[in-house]
């Protein structure tokens, strides 16, 4: 079992879309940042002098963007929006090392549509990070573009491909034919059970899989941290014309804004963080959290699953025994599925985690249970396949890297959002664990999920023999003199537990975090569609409103016959 992105669940809609056809048979005014915030550059100012003003004088080529390539997953050239607006993307440059500004630079690709506002009535830009690491904002903007129609009233939404990501000098490791866990074909079990040799397996396949990113990516693999991407966003605020950096960050991109607050605390406009990580974990620390949120929600889809008279347990502790029982004969005995296939266990956990992400995909979490256990396979495995819980180790493709923001493009047939992740995590993180670590934590693994705590133990060796040393257990956040930042948390979040709302805020400092509560499933609150959370973020973001003390916002049901 790969370990969790902490991605939106927002990323995973268009997936849901094949998935359904497939299974047819508020408070007080605060302070406004971008009015009333002192002006300043900001401690974490790298380009200083001629270096600053060459970055900061560049104009961006904004055309009409073309299809995704296939480092940002592929696909179809987005469509202009209902009123006719057209999508545009552009290359911001920005130093390969910001501590070398005059050194190499990269393309960072941008993509916006924008403002239907009155010049009069328009804020700026609004920059989104849909989390990951790894997923690219410029592929996944045009898709969740209805969701966010109602701030285009006032901003020019914005999105872009961190550095490592998509087009922006993506890392590339495992070429396609090694990393592709979908066949199988580098024969790793990523829940070693079986003894030392699937754990020797395992930690080879993830040496191997960092020496080829070396090999394949290793100028930009120093460089791909969450520190720099910040300094990234610094520099595009200035780029494109704003004072103050206004942000919707989700999942990850929920650290990345906290970091962006504590370099550039007085560049900060009104920001949202949605989903938000815990910024006082380690690694092991934050993959045991999240062990824990999945389990809690799947815990909460099983209750669900008995209220409706499901044939899978006549109660819920019945339901989550059936499914470890389950994971376990599928790792001894796969099921055949009607392509070929196998459902074998990791798949299986995979499809689970999955479908925890956005609580619509229950019901067909519960379809592709029942049928499970009936001894058919098909629907688990699409749930896997079409939710994007692949089964590889660090990497969907490979091939070569090159700079796609401008500087080259792709040949491969596969984005390169695990790669992405694997190198961005490693690179933050400074903690590097061995076999003996893992057994060590691994009876404490289990205690809080026996579903899904093997396999997220597990995921801790991920960046054993990672080339690159990380920059720290955990990321620096505190950022005094901020404007107060909205922090939505959500109470049934599997990938990132609610309780890393509150430590954010605390962390963020007295006055910067302002917490809103969502009582729901799934991970992240905004695009769960509830009105009470849109309503409040929407009017924090348009017009500077932040909820009431301690606001809280409860779920609504799902409809009858889901």
């Amino acid at each position: 079992m790969p370990p969790m992105r902490v991605i939106s669940a927002a990323v995973l809609l268009s997936a849901a879309a094949l998935l359904s056809s497939s299974l047819a048979a508020c408070g007080p005014a605060a302070q406004d940042a971008d009015q009333d915030a002192d002006q300043g550059v900001g401690r974490g100012t790298a380009a200083e002098g001629p270096d600053k003003d060459r970055l900061r004088k560049q104009s961006l080529d904004w055309k009409d963007c073309a299809a995704p390539s296939s480092l940002q997953g592929g696909g179809e050239a987005p469509r202009p929006l209902p009123d006719g607006t057209r999508w545009q993307c552009a290359t911001m440059r920005a130093p390969l090392d910001w501590k070398k500004p005059a050194g190499e630079s990269i393309g960072i690709e941008l993509i916006r549509a924008g403002s239907s506002a009155r010049a009069s009535d328009r804020i700026g830009s609004l920059v989104f990070n849909f989390g990951g690491p790894g997923a690219s904002g410029v592929a996944t903007l045009p898709g969740l573009a209805p969701d966010y129609e109602k701030l285009r009233s006032r901003y020019d939404l914005v999105s872009f491909d961190p550095r490592g990501v998509g087009n922006s000098r993506g890392v590339r490791c495992l070429d396609a034919g090694a990393a592709d866990g979908d066949g199988d074909d580098d024969g790793v079990d990523e829940t070693p059970d079986d003894g030392d040799d699937e754990i020797d397996a395992l930690v080879e396949y993830n040496r191997e899989t960092a020496a080829a990113c070396e090999k394949n990516s290793g100028d930009i693999l120093p460089h791909v941290g969450t520190t720099e991407a910040a300094q990234d966003l610094d520099l595009m605020r200035h780029v494109l014309g704003d004072d103050k950096l206004r942000y919707f960050g989700i999942s990850y991109g929920t650290e990345l804004g906290g970091v962006y607050a504590h370099l550039f605390p007085r560049n900060v406009g009104r920001a949202v963080l949605d989903g938000v990580v815990d910024p006082t974990l380690n690694t092991m620390e934050e993959v045991l959290g999240q062990t824990g949120g999945f389990q809690l929600a799947f815990d909460h889809f099983a209750a669900w699953c008995v209220e409706r008279g499901c044939t899978l347990g006549d109660s819920a502790a019945e339901i989550v025994e059936t499914a470890v029982e389950l994971e376990a004969e599928l790792d001894d005995a796969p099921l055949p599925t009607s392509d070929g296939s196998e459902l074998d266990g990791d798949t299986f956990t995979g499809a689970i985690s999955s479908a925890l992400y956005k609580q619509d995909y229950w019901p067909a979490l519960l379809v592709g249970l029942e049928a499970a256990v009936d001894g058919k396979g098909d629907t688990m495995l699409d749930l896997a396949q079409q939710l994007g819980q692949r089964r590889s180790g660090g990497g969907d493709g490979g091939g070569h890297g090159g700079d796609g923001g401008g500087d080259g493009g792709a040949d491969d047939d596969a984005s390169n959002e695990d790669d992405a992740f694997r190198a961005i995590t490693c690179a933050d993180h400074s903690d590097r664990y061995t076999v003996a670590d893992v057994e060590a934590k691994m009876p404490e693994f289990v205690e809080r999920s026996p579903l899904f705590g093997p396999g997220m133990a597990w995921s801790a060796l991920s960046c054993d023999g990672w080339p690159v040393p990380g920059e720290a257990e955990h990321p620096e956040v505190s950022a005094p003199g901020a404007p107060p930042i909205l922090l939505v948390g959500n109470t049934g979040d599997p990938a990132t537990p609610y309780e890393g709302a509150a430590r954010m805020a605390e962390r963020l400092g007295k006055g910067v975090g302002f917490e809103l509560t969502y009582e729901g499933e799934g991970h992240g609150a905004y695009d769960s569609g509830n009105a009470c959370v849109q309503s409040a973020v929407d009017a924090y973001l348009l017009g500077g409103q932040l909820p009431k003390s301690d606001a809280v916002c409860e779920a609504e049901p799902l409809p009858e016959g889901k």
